[in-house]
């Protein structure tokens, strides 16, 4: 679970990165300006998250196992950040109106994998 994590994260971080640079040069004179606001938001959640996995795969790591909190965290951050980040990436390059339904769902995942990884730490007492 620890290298899922942390490679993800990193395919996260790298992706977000340049689809970040892309948004802020190349979509500049070609996007309105609420549009270029989703899609920062989209590269902006993408980069929490990553960071987020990454630290999650560190944890794992060091404590040589997951716990089925953590995961969860994992696999929602992934998958939360996918439907969130990639579903506004759609919406605003390729105005896909039918998927505007998959961000909240995206959101939702990432508030679970964030209320999991607390879970995690209320009910894991440090040894």
């Amino acid at each position: 679970m620890d290298r899922i994590a942390l490679i993800a994260g990193s395919l996260y971080g790298f992706s977000g990165i340049i689809l970040g640079a892309f948004g802020a040069h190349a979509l500049k004179s070609s996007l309105s300006l609420d549009a270029l606001a989703s899609f920062t938001t989209g590269t902006r959640y993408q980069i929490y998250h990553a960071l987020l996995l990454l630290a999650l795969g560190i944890l794992i790591r060091q404590s040589g196992k997951a716990s089925k909190w953590l995961s969860f965290s994992v696999w929602g951050t992934i998958l939360g950040t996918l439907l969130f980040s990639g579903s506004i990436y759609l919406l605003t390059l390729a105005e896909a109106k039918g998927i505007g339904f998959v961000t909240p769902l995206g959101g939702l995942l990432m508030i679970l994998a964030w209320g999991s990884m607390t879970l995690h730490f209320i009910l894991n007492k440090a040894e």
